[in-house]
């Protein structure tokens, strides 16, 4: 049975402790082999600007940044092909998401004490019907929800460990960003800090 969401705040479906402690820890213990087989990496903009979030993927693509700019590539930038998205992971998409395709690349952010995300769209996508479905593990963050075009009113909420959010519809392109992280307000994590998982449907 799908899940119903918590809140909806401009479309954006966001389903509050959807994954216990034991779920989490199990997605953490999955993810670290990921990270084992693609290393984190700190991207830079097109600019040449570092981006303060370290990232890696798993799938049959995964989402890069560099000088060359934002695309979708099959290959980590050492050179290794990407990991399957863990099954705990996709279970996910199935329960928020069941209706939709299934994903082809899961982006992994790893956010510290200091880092940020500033408000953007996902649209490097091909198919935009689908779905961005978003997984929070570790420390709170405070997720900003925009509009559909940049600037004007926005909305905030803190996403906690577990908590999912879905991003379909008419909310497919609202802006959004990570404002915040409260450090120390979860243990999932022993060195601290937050994971967020976002499964996509690249190609």
């Amino acid at each position: 049975m799908e899940p119903t969401p918590s809140l909806c705040i401009r479309g954006v479906s966001i389903f509050q402790g959807l994954l216990d402690s034991a779920a989490q820890a199990e997605m953490v213990a999955a993810l670290r082999e990921v990270a084992r087989a693609a290393p984190f990496f700190r991207p830079v903009t097109s600019r040449g600007q570092a981006m303060s979030v370290r990232m890696t993927s798993a799938g049959q693509v995964g989402w890069v940044s560099d000088r060359r700019g934002y695309r979708y590539e099959p290959r980590h930038p050492d050179g290794a092909e990407w990991p399957p998205i863990p099954e705990s992971v996709l279970a996910v998409w199935s329960r928020v998401a069941p209706d939709a395709r299934t994903p082809d690349s899961c982006l992994v952010n790893f956010y510290d004490a200091d880092a940020r995300m500033g408000m953007h769209q996902d649209r490097d996508e091909v198919d935009l019907e689908q779905p961005v479905v978003s997984i929070s593990l570790g420390d709170d963050a405070l997720f900003r929800i925009g509009n559909l075009t940049r600037g004007g009113k926005t909305e905030s909420v803190w996403l906690k460990s577990g908590d999912v959010l879905v991003m379909g519809g008419a909310a497919r392109l609202v802006y959004h960003g990570i404002d915040r992280i409260r450090t120390g307000s979860s243990k999932l994590l022993p060195e601290g800090g937050r994971i967020n998982l976002t499964l996509r449907v690249a190609r």
